[in-house]
């Protein structure tokens, strides 16, 4: 055919290939002497960040670890972390993170099912992985200890920190191809097992562009992350994305609002991402005053709606400062939509609109469009989206049908385009024959002053099958009395959406991403409140 190329040579493919491993090279070519990572105290320049990865992904091939592995890091944040995500890639392997709050039986059925070649270990974390690897069938894995603490290396375990002082520094290009694997993202197994969320370089830099340019990210930003990089959210929407456009990055290793607070101080930090949960922890803690926040000019949110009383406290404390609100999800590397600093104040509980390589609508159990201001599921078109469910097939077609990615998640659209999440399927409460949405009851709850932390779920009940049911946490010195609590609902609720109990507690359980675990408080509230005296006094409605 006249004008035909060969899809298939072999030279093209090799100059057209790109993939995350080439992410610190181009950065050190471009601003070699600029820094790209700040971790206690410790400072690398693009150009040594990019040798690192070479000396790193030299070691993993001099191990035997090659295209296809898959590679687990069971860690804390740290420098080495950061140097593997990318070495991993250059290897031509598969980077597998992992939750380091799993216990062994957790942590061991993400081994087999992704069937790792190799785990790179916390020390703290070894014994864990040790225990979850013995429960493994035929799972021979090579053990790689990260130095966190004083602790002597354990037996079968190498030397971990010395992937990155490896004598080779030859440069080494990943041979992945755009639409292959390059990292599998365990889910938050709410349902029952964890699934295996296969992203690709090809997905990965279509959510790359869209955080950039959607969220206003430029290469003189200096950003403090703080949330795990085992998780999305701040791995592949905030670090990896600052190193793609040249930024700056200061790892700490965890979210400890003290350490944060003097961070931003120390480090004229311009940029922070925090779900609700820890920008409520900043805005309580006592340091929030002392500090000099100043220098603090984009602030990023997501997991969860942000209450809107949450949002106005925050800009009117740190009136300079522009708030985006990122909605996704995993299967969407993870990015959806986006709410932009201009619409926070009016179009207050908006997800915002979709990303700029994202197509999103809302759908019936049809799968037909549904008119604006009508509750239907969410779903997504998009070059972001997962390659599919790690050897579950069933799960992926159900996942992808009619073309589009559905979420699970219920939302409606305003008439200017806007999105609404409405609930997660599964959290939606089902009371008195009518459907409840436990984020608005939350935003009502998160009004009150006495409350720092609510979470609304649905309990057995033999009048109303499942009764709404508030689980709170308050603000120190404040005893609000269920009356008061149920005054303040009557105002803003319809009878059938207020609480008919509440119950408070010292702590939601939460992920390390700060994201609100309801199974386990369904779970906690059920333990402890076996009789109706333990779970609180009714409450007509």
């Amino acid at each position: 055919m006249p004008g035909r190329v060969a899809a298939d040579d072999h030279g093209a493919r090799i100059a057209r290939r790109r993939n995350v491993a080439d992410i610190v090279r181009a950065q050190a070519s471009r601003r070699p002497e600029k820094t790209a990572l700040i971790y206690e105290g410790r400072r690398d320049t693009f150009a040594n960040l990019d040798e690192l990865v070479d000396r790193a992904a030299n070691a993993l091939r001099e191990l035997g670890i090659g295209q296809g592995d898959r590679v687990a890091i069971f860690s804390h944040n740290n420098r080495a972390f950061v140097v593997l995500r990318f070495a991993i890639a250059r290897a031509g392997a598969i980077m597998v993170p992992i939750n380091f709050m799993l216990g062994c039986s957790e942590v061991a059925y993400i081994l087999q099912h992704a069937q790792c070649r190799m785990v790179i270990a916390e020390d703290t974390l070894c014994e864990t992985a040790d225990a979850a690897i013995a429960l493994c069938v035929k799972l021979v894995c090579i053990r790689a200890s990260l130095t966190h603490t004083d602790s002597v290396r354990p037996a079968g375990w190498i030397d971990g920190d010395a992937l990155l002082t490896y004598h080779d520094t030859t440069p080494v290009y990943g041979e992945l191809e755009e639409d292959e694997p390059v990292q599998i993202m365990y889910t938050s197994g709410t349902e029952s097992r964890p699934k295996g969320v296969v992203l690709t370089s090809r997905g990965l830099f279509a959510q790359y562009t869209s955080c950039a340019l959607d969220g206003g990210m430029e290469a003189d930003d200096v950003e403090l992350h703080c949330l795990p990089l085992y998780h999305c959210a701040q791995l592949d929407c905030f670090l990896t994305v600052d190193i793609y456009i040249g930024a700056t990055s200061v790892l700490l290793r965890g979210p400890d609002p003290a350490i944060i607070l003097a961070t931003i101080e120390s480090e004229k930090i311009t940029k922070l991402f925090c779900p609700p949960t820890v920008w409520t922890a900043l805005l309580r803690h006592p340091d929030f005053v002392l500090r000099d926040l100043s220098t603090l000019q984009k602030a990023y949110y997501g997991a969860s709606i942000m209450p809107t009383a949450l949002i106005e406290e925050l800009l009117e404390r740190l009136p300079s400062l522009r708030l985006w609100n990122f909605y996704g999800q995993t299967e969407m590397s993870p990015l959806a939509t986006v709410l932009q600093p201009e619409d926070q104040l009016t179009r207050l509980g908006s997800a915002g609109k979709p990303a700029i390589n994202v197509e999103t609508k809302i759908v019936d159990e049809y799968e037909r469009d549904v008119a604006f201001g009508e509750v239907g599921e969410i779903v997504h078109r998009s070059p972001q989206a997962m390659l599919g469910y790690l050897d579950d097939p069933t799960r992926t077609a159900e996942a992808f049908r009619g073309g589009w990615l559905h979420t699970g998640d219920l939302g409606r659209f305003d008439e200017d385009g806007f999105l609404y999440v409405v609930d997660r399927k599964k959290d939606m409460i089902k009371s008195g024959g009518e459907n409840v949405a436990s984020r608005e009851v939350e935003e009502v709850l998160f009004r009150h002053a006495a409350i720092a932390e609510a979470a609304v779920i649905g309990l057995p009940d033999p009048r109303w099958i499942e009764a709404v049911t508030a689980v709170i946490v308050l603000r120190p010195g404040f005893e609000p009395s269920d009356d008061d609590l149920h005054r303040h609902c009557k105002g803003a609720l319809a009878p059938f959406k207020r609480p008919k109990r509440f119950i408070t507690i010292d702590a939601l359980p939460k992920n390390a991403s700060g994201k609100i675990l309801k199974r386990e408080l369904r779970m906690l509230v059920v333990d402890e409140n076996q009789d109706e005296t333990a779970a609180g006094p009714q409450v007509s409605s």
